[in-house]
């Protein structure tokens, strides 16, 4: 019976039963309040959706896999209604809005927040990373199950559907294979324990390199789903210090591709990991904005007579390596070192190259955002391409080996989403300025919201805090975007096809 209750009441489930554990942290806290609002709420919610699964298991969908996309928006649009049920009665003199805005930011794993950090205790702060947490686990099963076999998600250009690397002892266990159903349970079963174990050891990493306990858990489940949210201890102010900045680059590689962790599912790939092709376009970035942004606070040091600091000079060094590797991912941590490079130059944050890095985004089938370093990698493969041919008209040789790769279809896909990608930015930039707000701030909060990178808002705007000062029209403009960037602009396209709702 449980097997055939809709995927959006399994997913409710978990997040309402994931509500028992902030209680038992507030609990240890002797914050007896919140304990009873996140124990309350999360009872009556499975009460609720109990009754929910038993009437709706006998309805089957005649088409799972348009069920399955319908709960994947639905997730990602209804749960941040449950989530900010219990912190409506923790979070004084707040509004609905800002509640719901602010989950809305938490699951699609943009991050950031409405509130500044002492306003919020530190049960609220777990709840956030909990509900960004179990996001990210969405949105990595999701890719699998549900985006490949669409080809979608930036599956559309990948060499090989690693999610039709079925079982073929039978043609029973290859069918049931190709069930919708049995992908999601196939990549449930393979990829969230994979998910649950990195996260925990990252987070005895953190607590073994100094930071206190809630505070590394919180930093484990952001770098996981790549959400950024902190609980106001930023990773460059945190106890862990350099060993802990080391920590989190090291497992922001699960966002840069998916090979690191779809072990099962591509195994040739996983031996090769240092040929993985998004891996080497994210360290040829990297390198690259690492060198530019070093001449650039070398120069200004050596303007001001601190050229010869060699230990500011490698910390500005691992400061922009780090903080470049954290925005491509969209994640959105800042280095301490960062900061540091700054003070040892005299110039500010580029925040123009942080906007291109968290548009150029992260891996296929992560929790990054952005528009995916594999299709990047296909339009720079075609653009060649095309250039050789202006160059030899004549020439009679066929495809070169990367746009062979490419399947077929697979380059007009990457450009399709690439202008619609563009189009998004410039109709949600425009839908921000008709609120009240100045181009540039528009501009930075549109990019922010597409890419799910909500620390970037934050500091275009003013720090953790200020997106609570805009407009209430603005603020629904923003969550819409976000939704919109998780989800892609191709689902909504397909959900809209007529032929996608016919039986």
């Amino acid at each position: 019976m449980f097997r055939r209750v809709p995927l959006i009441v399994k997913l409710s489930a978990v997040f309402a039963a994931s509500m028992y554990i902030p209680a038992l942290h507030a609990l240890t806290l002797r914050a007896h309040h919140e304990a009873q609002a996140f124990f309350y709420t999360g009872t009556l919610l499975l009460a609720l959706l109990a009754a929910i699964a038993v009437a709706t298991a006998r309805d089957r969908s005649r088409n799972a896999t348009r069920s399955h996309l319908i709960a994947l928006l639905s997730a990602f649009t209804l749960l941040p209604l449950m989530a900010a049920l219990p912190l409506g009665r923790i979070v004084s003199n707040t509004r609905a809005i800002n509640l719901y805005v602010e989950m809305v930011a938490a699951i699609t794993t943009t991050g950031g927040s409405l509130f500044s950090p002492d306003r919020l205790s530190s049960t609220a702060h777990l709840w956030r990373a909990m509900v960004a947490w179990q996001g990210g686990m969405i949105v990595w099963v999701a890719a699998i199950a549900i985006l490949a076999p669409l080809n979608l998600g930036g599956f559309e250009v990948a060499e090989a559907n690693t999610t039709r690397r079925a079982e073929t002892r039978s043609t029973r266990d290859l069918a049931q294979a190709i069930e919708p159903e049995s992908r999601v349970r196939r990549a449930v079963s393979t990829l969230v324990p994979v998910y649950v174990s990195l996260t925990v050891m990252l987070w005895g990493i953190l607590v073994i390199a100094g930071e206190n306990g809630t505070t590394a858990l919180i930093h484990a489940m952001s770098t996981m789903s790549t959400s950024g949210i902190t609980d106001g201890t930023k990773i460059s102010g945190s106890g862990a210090g350099w060993p802990g900045e080391v920590a989190v680059a090291a497992f922001l590689i699960f966002a840069i591709t998916r090979q690191a962790f779809t072990t099962d599912m591509n195994r040739d790939h996983m031996r090769n990991l240092a040929n993985d092709r998004e891996l080497r376009i994210a360290g040829m970035i990297v390198g690259t904005v690492t060198v530019v942004l070093f001449a650039r606070h070398w120069i200004g040091a050596y303007e001001v007579g601190r050229a010869d600091d060699a230990r500011a000079a490698v910390g500005a060094i691992w400061g922009s390596a780090f903080t470049a590797l954290s925005f491509l991912t969209t994640t959105g941590f800042e280095s301490a070192q960062w900061q540091a490079a700054q003070a040892w130059s005299g110039l500010g944050a580029p925040s123009v190259l942080l906007l291109g890095l968290t548009i150029f985004g992260g891996g296929v089938a992560t929790t990054a955002g952005g528009v995916k370093l594999l299709r990047i990698y296909t339009l720079y493969a075609q653009g060649r391409h095309e250039m050789n041919m202006l160059v030899h008209p004549h020439s009679v040789a066929g495809n070169s080996g990367a746009v062979r790769r490419i399947p077929p279809g697979g380059i007009e896909a990457a450009w399709v989403f690439f202008m619609l990608f563009a189009t998004s930015i410039a109709a949600v930039t425009l839908a921000l300025t008709l609120t009240g707000l100045d181009f540039d701030g528009a501009l930075a909060l549109a990019v922010a919201c597409l890419t799910t990178t909500g620390p970037l808002a934050e500091i275009v705007l003013g720090g953790q805090g200020a997106m609570n000062a805009l407009p209430d029209m603005a603020k629904i403009v923003s969550a819409l975007a976000m939704v919109l960037g998780r989800l892609e602009a191709l689902a909504f396209i397909a959900l809209l096809n007529p032929e996608f709702w016919r039986d």
